[in-house]
């Protein structure tokens, strides 16, 4: 009987598939010089945008706000910049990126940022 469950258990574990996209850890910041909580500023912490990537394609979670989108290099240089709309929930990068970038969401006066590798 032991070696009934082992089997079924083996058999879903196996058969299940692990989802590619990994999670972008994003950090947040405020441009322009401005401090939360000052007039137009809310006290409470903004929510951090869900992105996830699988090989060159970002995934937004639904419902989210509009972005301006900015890859770049090492040297700080942008290689790619897109407005990302809140109905899209995928963006396609060039497949001639390779590497590490450091990835810039911004929306209004908040930045987010983070490092993806291509």
């Amino acid at each position: 009987m032991k070696k009934f469950f082992l089997i079924v258990f083996s058999a879903l574990f196996l058969s299940t598939n692990v989802p590619a996209q990994v999670l972008v850890p994003l950090t947040v910041c405020i441009t322009e010089n401005e401090q939360p909580g000052g007039p137009g500023h809310p006290r409470t912490p903004i929510a951090v945008p869900k992105v996830y990537i699988e090989d060159y394609t970002l995934t937004f979670e639904a419902n989210h706000p509009d972005y301006v989108l900015i890859i770049k290099d090492e040297d700080g240089s942008v290689v790619y910049n897109t407005m990302v709309f809140s109905a899209q929930t995928e963006v396609f990068l060039p497949s001639t990126l390779s590497g590490d970038y450091e990835i810039d969401l911004v929306m209004g006066n908040w930045l987010f940022t983070g490092r993806i590798e291509l």
